[in-house]
C-alpha cells in the first residue's frame, strides 16, 4: 500500500488526527510507514478505527517506529506476547490512568510513542483525552516562559504508590518498590528532537518537585503549570470503539483515560515504544556528513 492511500483528518487545530485508508493488520511499505510517521509528528496523537489487528501485528507494526520497552514495573504483560501490556479495568479494578500524565518520566530516557489497541470498550464513557504540550508552553506568558527555562524537576513513581500502600500499615512494600521504577530529573521545558518546537515536561503523576526550589515555591509554579495543561483548547477528547489503534508522541504530549463507565470492562492493549529510529538514523547521518 502506498502512501497516497492513507488519508488524514485534522480533529483539533492544536491535537489528532484521524487516519484512514489503511490496514494495519496488513504488512506496509517503507513509504507508508514514513507517512504515518509524518502524520504523528504533524498531529501528536493519531487514530486507525476499524481494525482487525492482531497481537502479533501489533508488535510488528511498534517495531518499524523503534525499539519495544521492557516490562513494565506495575501492568501485566499479554500471555505469550512479551512487549505488550494490558490495561484491563473493571468494578474490581478501577483505572488509575484518571489523571494528566506523560508516560514513565521516571525513566531517565522516557520512551518515544506508545500504540494502545481497543479490545473492550463500555457502550459508553471511557474517552480517552490528549493535550498538547507545545500549545500548554506557546501560551505561557514571556515572564513565566523566562522563569522556567533554566529549570529542572525530578520525577519519581508518583501516584503508583498506592498500588504498594493501600491496605499497608508501613512503607516497607512501597521502599521495595521504588528501586524498580527509579528517579530521573528533567529539564521542565524541552526541545523537541525532530520539530525543533518547545513543550512543556511536567505532569501531575509523576513530577515531584523543581530541583533547588523550596516545597512551597515548588508547588505554586507546578500547579500554575498544571492549570495551562488543563485547558480544553489544547486537547483532543477520543470516544474509544472497539478495534480503534491510537498513537501517540509520548515526548510531547499528556493523556488522560476517563474512569466514567464502571461496573462496565475496559480492556486496552499497549505497546511503547522506546526510541525514535527515524530521529536516531537522521541524527548519524548528520555526524557522517
Amino acid at each position: 500500500m502506498g502512501r497516497s492511500a492513507i488519508a488524514i483528518k485534522k480533529l483539533t487545530p492544536a491535537i489528532g488526527a484521524e487516519i484512514s485508508g489503511i490496514d494495519l493488520n496488513a504488512p506496509m511499505d517503507t513509504a507508508t510507514e514514513d507517512a504515518i510517521y509524518r502524520a504523528l509528528i504533524d498531529n501528536l496523537v493519531i487514530f486507525f478505527r476499524d481494525q482487525d489487528i492482531t497481537p502479533e501485528r501489533h508488535l510488528t507494526f511498534a517495531r518499524s517506529f523503534g525499539t519495544l520497552d521492557k516490562p513494565h514495573p506495575v501492568y501485566k504483560q499479554f500471555p505469550g506476547h512479551e512487549g505488550i501490556i494490558v490495561l484491563a479495568n473493571n468494578i474490581g479494578n478501577p483505572a488509575d490512568t484518571n489523571e494528566w500524565h506523560t508516560d514513565v518520566t521516571f525513566q531517565q530516557e522516557p520512551p518515544f510513542a506508545s500504540i494502545l489497541v481497543a479490545r473492550e470498550v463500555p457502550d459508553c464513557g471511557g474517552d480517552t483525552l490528549w493535550a498538547s504540550m507545545y500549545a500548554a508552553y506557546d501560551a505561557l506568558p514571556d515572564d513565566m516562559k523566562s522563569l522556567i527555562e533554566p529549570l529542572s524537576a525530578v520525577h519519581d513513581m508518583g501516584t503508583f504508590r498506592n498500588n504498594f500502600a493501600v491496605g499497608e500499615t508501613d512503607a516497607g512494600k512501597v521502599l521495595e518498590a521504588m528501586p524498580r521504577f527509579g528517579m530521573a530529573i528533567h529539564r521542565v521545558v524541552q526541545t523537541h528532537p525532530v520539530t525543533g518546537r518547545k513543550f512543556l515536561f511536567v505532569n501531575q503523576a509523576f513530577t515531584h518537585s523543581i530541583v533547588g526550589m523550596a516545597g512551597d515555591e515548588s508547588r505554586r509554579i507546578l500547579s500554575y503549570l498544571y492549570g495551562r495543561i488543563d485547558r480544553p483548547e489544547y486537547q483532543v477528547r477520543f470516544h474509544w470503539t472497539e478495534g480503534t489503534v491510537a498513537m501517540w508522541d509520548n515526548r510531547c504530549t499528556q493523556h488522560y483515560a476517563v474512569n466514567d463507565y464502571l461496573p462496565a470492562n475496559r480492556c486496552m492493549n499497549r505497546v511503547t515504544v522506546v526510541n525514535d529510529r527515524r530521529t536516531n538514523q537522521e541524527s548519524r547521518l548528520s555526524k557522517v556528513s
